[in-house]
């Protein structure tokens, strides 16, 4: 819009910052690497430790303990019942004023109503978010000649200090084949009785 002004832009260096990954997997194993990479103490919640992880110093702790210590929170976990909502108001509380919040997981985990108060009283200073809630009816359409009936999400594109973007963080052709590759993969295992690298043992996930 040609406007160069700094007003509004001032931010903070990664590097020395604390960072609390909640679910790392292979992508969360991927972000810790290159947040290590700006010397970011890393910080973990998973129910399986990840030695890729830990070799990069990563040190794992309860939830509290992360949310009460981290700069930035980024979560990479699926949506199961035990992680639905699982920043709402209590896990908000424990967490240092001002902090980081990025979602590029799973729109339920997040208590939306909950983060848009906490934005508003500071104690949220930054938001960014791939996915949402009730992204169905938002999200891969042209909504800019449409009135969205969303309040909550109103709300939150009025924040300077909130970013969105439209459940496209995997939008890559490599990304894209991978999916389609490890899909079939998944579908041809399972047709021939081979045991699958991908498959979860949600019994083992809950002990």
């Amino acid at each position: 819009e040609g406007n160069f002004a700094l007003d509004g832009l001032l931010g903070f260096d990664l590097h020395s910052k604390t960072v609390g990954i909640v679910g790392t997997g292979r992508i969360g194993a991927i972000t810790a690497k290159i947040l290590h990479g700006f010397g970011c103490r890393l910080l973990g919640y998973d129910f399986f430790q990840n030695v890729d992880c830990l070799a990069l110093g990563m040190e794992y702790v309860a939830l509290p303990e992360l949310f009460a210590a981290s700069d930035i929170v980024s979560l990479h976990c699926p949506l199961m019942p035990e992680t639905y909502h699982l920043i709402g108001a209590e896990a908000i509380e424990q967490m240092k004023p001002g902090m980081m919040l990025i979602n590029t997981s799973r729109g339920q985990l997040i208590d939306t109503k909950a983060v848009t108060k906490a934005l508003k009283s500071g104690k949220i200073g930054y938001l960014g978010l791939d996915v949402y809630e009730q992204e169905t009816d938002l999200f891969f359409e042209d909504l800019s000649n449409h009135v969205i009936q969303d309040d909550v999400f109103q709300r939150l594109l009025t924040f300077p200090n909130v970013l969105i973007t439209g459940h496209q963080a995997f939008f890559t052709e490599e990304a894209l084949k991978n999916i389609a590759e490890t899909t079939i993969g998944n579908i041809t295992d399972f047709e021939q009785g081979r045991p699958c690298a991908n498959q979860i043992d949600l019994d083992q996930v809950k002990r």
